[in-house]
């Protein structure tokens, strides 16, 4: 058996922004299949348009709409596409100088090798089916060559005034392998059979936990592993009242730092089994774990904490752990 463990992580939240009104121009333009530039003072026409002049620093206020055709002026090809990337197949990345424009613009071509794109290529916009205000609305550019049907896209496409787009979602994930060190694996195989394990310096004795290869305090190994109670004391705690997207408990609920007994350090869980607005400093706590066949070496084994009922800490006993 590997002495450490390892396993996928993924962070991943969607980050929502205001697009303000030169932006909102661009992806309101893509809703409606148009693609929507602007003319700088030096003359310059560049799409997206840029929210300030980067000359004047004026603010952009002359807007050019632009065929959805245009010229390949560099590329790279993507092999092995990702997650979130446009194509699931191999595909070309491209820098696009749309007709009319003197600066391209980033996005995918659809091509099947890298011997169907060159530098120079004329390529047209292709459009998704049902554009919703966002980048995505210009599903790829296309090679022009071949083409026998003409774009639905340019001016005019719409002929009802669309819904300004004011704001946009953008998924934001982090995909990484993380590698536990072996103190960590110890900790997390502990919580598999029901157990906390920490580690003690050997200079100063604190217990840390979960454990840590070297104390941070005196920078020495800590290599006596420590068995630690699953009660213990709330130190600090946050009552969370805002929801949030993939949120598993309705608010309010409170999330808290808990110093187990015997540990110099606490630990954040869930506190549950008690009102929100009653749980304090102080306040006594014990694990509430999963069954037994939902356990795995995670921290998640533990469900929450909830009241012992027994009388509060003393401040003196944790203040110097908060």
């Amino acid at each position: 058996m590997s002495r450490t463990l390892q396993a996928p992580v993924t962070v991943a939240f969607d980050y929502t922004r205001s697009v303000g009104p030169v932006l909102g121009r661009f992806f309101t333009g893509l809703k409606e299949r148009r693609l929507v530039g602007a003319r700088l003072s030096d003359g310059r026409v560049v799409v997206p348009p840029p929210e300030f002049d980067p000359v004047t620093h004026e603010a952009t206020a002359d807007f050019v709409d632009l065929p959805d055709t245009g010229t390949v002026t560099s590329w790279t090809w993507v092999s092995e596409p990702v997650a979130g990337q446009p194509f699931d197949r191999p595909f070309a990345f491209a820098f696009v100088t749309p007709d009319g424009a003197d600066a391209p613009m980033l996005h995918a071509v659809d091509v099947s090798s890298p011997e169907e794109i060159s530098t120079g290529m004329r390529v047209r916009a292709r459009w998704a089916d049902q554009p919703k205000g966002g980048i995505t609305d210009l599903a790829c550019w296309e090679p022009e060559e071949g083409l026998d049907t003409p774009s639905p896209g340019g001016s005019g496409y719409s002929t009802s005034e669309p819904e300004p787009v004011t704001g946009i979602i953008t998924p934001v994930e982090l995909d990484y392998m993380y590698a536990a060190s072996p103190e960590e694996s110890s900790f997390f195989r502990g919580l598999a059979e029901g157990r906390i394990l920490g580690q003690r310096c050997p200079a100063c004795q604190k217990v840390y936990v979960p454990p840590r290869p070297a104390c941070p305090v005196d920078g020495v190994p800590t290599a006596e592993e420590v068995e630690l109670s699953d009660v213990g004391t709330v130190t600090t705690f946050c009552i969370v009242n805002v929801p949030f997207l993939g949120q598993k408990i309705t608010p309010p609920y409170v999330s808290a730092y808990v110093l187990l007994d015997g540990a110099d350090i606490a630990i954040q869980h869930l506190i549950l089994g008690i009102p929100a607005e009653e749980v304090r400093m102080g306040l006594r706590v014990k694990a509430v774990w999963k069954p037994r066949e939902e356990w795995g070496t995670t921290i998640e084994n533990i469900s929450h904490f909830e009241p012992t009922g027994e009388p509060d800490a003393d401040y003196e006993t944790y203040k110097h752990h908060l």
